[in-house]
């Protein structure tokens, strides 16, 4: 007989999801930092790996408030997303293109959070978890503020700027 899992043990497979996305991405966000020629485009990533940091201890937070310990189910998702922005370090692009490829991954990572973020505070409010709910609001909020971000670097110059390296 199969078992039926309750709503509240989506809750966990969820978040033990996007710890490992978080993980994933606190370990990655320093080789892009380094790979990137912008200083703006640099101190952004610096900025959300300090960000990504914090993310992961509200999530420490919201497994104690479920009474589990904090574990890490292997988001593929992210996994994906980290080796698509690997390949375009090694893809030979000037760094001015490189600069606005990795705006792109960044920005894709971004939406995969916003996503997963926004599915967690539905279920913990749908539970009645105001404070789990509260930690996954406060996370959402800083990942759409970092998505916003990133188009403003990417249209404010990063774009034209990849563009003029290009002509010639």
């Amino acid at each position: 007989m199969a078992t039926t899992k309750k709503f509240q043990d989506l809750l966990l497979a969820e978040l033990s999801d996007v710890y490992s996305a978080e993980t994933q991405i606190a370990e990655a966000l320093p080789k892009l930092a380094q790979k990137v020629s912008a200083s703006e485009l640099r101190r952004l990533l610096e900025e959300h790996l300090q960000e990504t940091k914090g993310q992961i201890a509200r999530l420490d937070k919201a497994f104690a408030a479920l009474g589990a310990k904090p574990e890490a189910k292997t988001c593929k998702a992210m996994q994906g997303l980290v080796a698509e922005a690997d390949e375009l370090l090694s893809a030979g692009l000037a760094p001015e293109v490189l600069d606005a490829a990795l705006i792109a991954a960044a920005q894709k990572v971004e939406h995969y959070e916003i996503a997963s973020y926004g599915s967690l505070k539905a279920y913990a409010d749908a539970c009645g978890l105001d404070a789990v709910a509260d930690l996954m609001d406060e996370t959402l909020r800083e990942e759409k503020a970092t998505d916003e971000k990133l188009t403003a670097v990417a249209t404010s110059t990063l774009n034209a700027s990849a563009v003029q390296a290009s002509v010639g």
